[in-house]
């Protein structure tokens, strides 16, 4: 059977590179097809840089071919969320403010890829400003979920995880504050890390919540997305919140044993109001871990009770901060969703703040103490659906809800305390993907990597991929 390039995951196309059987410029010409195929339908993309990407094509194949071989990525083209600084480069942040914003020097994921020999794709669409979770931008157009084209792709970093699903990204680097890379990544179907805060460098990426943003990997499969971490991780000196932790070979780590790992399951928070579907395929993942040696304690974070009101706090009153002038002098040019939450945090009572400082401190005191006792804590990703594209609300076993907070309840915590989280598919119910939440200890990415790779060797999707 004929395989698609755009369907091969890194370790594949690298080697075919390698062998010489496939070049970077057909590689970078297949993506491009790839991306004229789809994007009218999806608009995943805000930026294409069509003849720049063939030109570094070339000179990345010359340097293959004289054995001058950078990384696993050399010679194959990636696509980052438009938040993300590139030098020289339109980066719009999904809003009209910076419509023809050119910044003058590169995010540090940036430089991290190119000296890895990648080819930057492009720019990928995104919620304004990474303020929300649906990526349905009024400046440059809503991405759709290429499951489900009616459907929102979630967000912030939508765009990334449409095009990882359709094939015309392998891999991309995205951000996330309250879920933005898990999120989408769930309702899209692919993998998603947001790592320990601080091994990978925000240098270089526009804020949204200084004390909760994160960058990180997307990718196809875990494989990949262990790959990808081992480029862009590392100690960085322009970013003040940047670990000198040692990083590892991440992907060396991925067998897939958890005849070992003890999972907490938090039963107050985390499986608490889950639509059934969802719950139920997070349950049978946890029960295919135990049948595979792993074994399940049940734990308590009593902190979490005040989880949502206090990661709210944070993200609207630094976001408040970042985009004061913005709110000032020009509200007109600044969505309607997105003007509100700015204005609703522009004055924050400093007690509020002082007592979501309390909570944090808190919460990262209960989840050390419990990553004690076990190795990962598993949950689902998102507690239900995605909605249509508009719809402020979803469907939760059957009643109206609103979507926001439902979007971001299972993954704010491990952005509040800074902790690894992972996002991996969980099957398909009625056309739809659900993913499953695997966070672990800070800076165990291994560990949460592997038991992703374990879960993936379930086969939960059966081969199944968006029909766009």
């Amino acid at each position: 059977m004929l395989v698609n390039i755009t369907d091969l995951t890194i370790e594949e196309l690298h080697q075919q590179i390698k062998s010489k059987q496939l070049s970077p410029v057909e590689l970078t010409q297949a993506l491009l097809q790839q991306i004229k195929n789809t994007d009218s339908r999806l608009n995943a993309f805000i930026t294409v840089y069509e003849e720049e990407a063939l030109a570094a094509a070339k000179v990345a194949e010359s340097e293959i071919v004289a054995g001058n071989i950078k990384s696993k990525f050399h010679g194959i083209p990636i696509a980052l969320k438009d938040n993300i600084f590139h030098q020289n480069h339109l980066t719009t942040m999904g809003s009209e403010i910076h419509r023809n914003f050119i910044p003058t020097y590169n995010a540090t994921v940036v430089d991290k890829l190119v000296n890895a020999g990648a080819i930057l794709l492009g720019k990928l669409n995104l919620h304004e400003y990474a303020l929300s979770i649906t990526s349905s931008s009024i400046h440059f157009g809503p991405v759709k979920n290429p499951w489900n084209l009616d459907k929102i792709p979630g967000g912030s970093s939508g765009g990334s995880a449409a095009a990882i699903a359709v094939g015309s990204t392998p891999v991309s680097v995205g951000t996330d504050t309250a879920g933005s890379i898990r999120i989408p990544a769930a309702a899209c179907g692919i993998v998603g890390l947001k790592p320990t805060r601080g091994l990978v460098s925000a240098y270089g990426v526009y804020p949204l919540s200084w004390t909760q943003d994160h960058v990180g990997p997307m990718a196809k499969n875990v494989k990949d997305t262990a790959a990808l971490l081992e480029i862009i991780a590392g100690h960085d000196e322009k970013d003040a919140v940047s670990i000198d932790a040692e990083t590892t070979d991440y992907t060396s780590h991925l067998d897939g044993d958890v005849s070992s790992l003890t999972i907490g399951v938090e039963e107050d928070y985390f499986f608490k109001d889950i639509d059934s579907p969802i719950e139920k395929a997070t349950r049978n993942v946890i029960q295919s871990l135990v049948e595979k040696g792993a074994k399940v304690k049940e734990v308590k974070i009593p902190a979490l009770k005040d989880m949502d009101w206090a990661g709210f706090t944070f993200s609207v009153s630094e976001a408040s901060v970042v985009h004061y002038d913005s709110i000032i002098e020009r509200p007109e040019d600044i969505g309607e969703d997105i003007r509100g939450f700015l204005q609703m945090g522009a004055s924050p009572a400093s007690e509020l703040y002082a007592n979501a400082l309390k909570v944090r401190e808190q919460l990262i005191k209960e989840f050390t103490e419990v990553f004690n006792e076990v190795d990962v804590i598993i949950s689902p990703t998102l507690p239900v659906f995605p909605n249509n594209i508009g719809e402020v609300q979803t469907l939760l076993n059957g009643e109206k809800v609103d979507l926001l907070p439902n979007f971001i309840r299972l993954t704010g915590p491990a952005n509040i305390t800074g902790l690894p989280a992972l996002s991996v598919p969980s099957g398909v119910h009625e056309g739809l993907p659900m993913g499953i939440q695997i966070i672990g200890n800070a800076l165990d990415e291994k560990t949460v990597l592997n038991v992703g790779y374990a879960i993936e060797q379930l086969n939960l999707m059966e081969g199944r991929k968006p029909k766009i």
